[in-house]
């Protein structure tokens, strides 16, 4: 007797075909989702934080950071930590670099410009030490006023926020693109340097040639960095 040979049929293949499609076009939708909420973060905290550094210094008069413990506190009318030397912008000296970045977020969070309840102090920021906002990728950002920032002309010491390492290239892309103009050596937001930052490895990105293309002023997406890091020029 032949025995009847089993297997699928043509309709049932293409059920299979049907349903890998379907989970493999979720998966990808499910990450250009994330990617875009990863962007909008980025975009909204950079804003947030120029909004919060103006709103600060028109209503108590003086630089979020800069302004001394004392004087904070009487102002703002709860108890502040950190401060500054009060000379009307904020330093980053190399014998004390955290220590009126770090009193900014402070002052901010305690004044209610942004959320958060940050301590002050002289350390490096983490993801854990509750020092600095952090970006959707769990880096701290900075703010200071520093040149640490990549430009096709020669850069100046400018106000900026650094908005946190471990960025992916094309996520940096998508955050120029929405803020600026698209390129990372131009503009307001750039491409942050790779070595001898202000702020050590907080304030750097990966090498220059993994983010960004310096001949065509482009971001290198085929790279792939996984990052990359961006500073909004206020």
């Amino acid at each position: 007797m032949k025995r009847k040979q089993s297997g699928f049929t043509l309709v049932e293949i293409a059920i299979v075909l049907v349903i890998v499609g379907l989970l493999l076009g979720g998966i990808l939708k499910g990450q250009e989702l994330i990617n875009s909420a990863r962007v909008r973060g980025l975009a909204d905290r950079a804003i947030g934080v120029q909004a919060a550094y103006y709103g600060f210094l028109d209503r108590y008069h003086a630089v979020p950071g800069d302004m001394a413990a004392d004087a904070a506190t009487s102002a703002i009318g709860v108890t502040i930590s950190s401060g500054g030397d009060a000379n009307g912008q904020l330093d980053s000296p190399a014998s004390a670099e955290w220590t009126e970045p770090n009193a900014l977020w402070e002052q901010l969070s305690k004044a209610g410009f942004i959320a958060g309840n940050y301590i002050g102090g002289d350390a490096a920021p983490n993801s854990g030490n509750n020092t600095a906002p952090l970006n959707p990728f769990n880096q701290p950002m900075v703010v200071g006023q520093t040149a640490d920032y990549m430009g096709l002309a020669t850069t100046v010491s400018r106000l900026n926020v650094v908005l946190g390492r471990s960025t992916p290239v094309d996520v940096a892309r998508e955050v120029d693109v929405k803020m600026d103009d698209g390129q990372p050596l131009t503009g307001s937001l750039r491409i942050a340097i790779d070595d001898g930052a202000t702020f050590g490895v907080v304030g750097q990105s990966d090498s220059n040639t993994a983010c960004q293309i310096q001949s065509s002023n482009t971001y290198n997406i085929q790279g792939n960095s996984q990052d990359c890091n961006l500073v909004y020029i206020f």
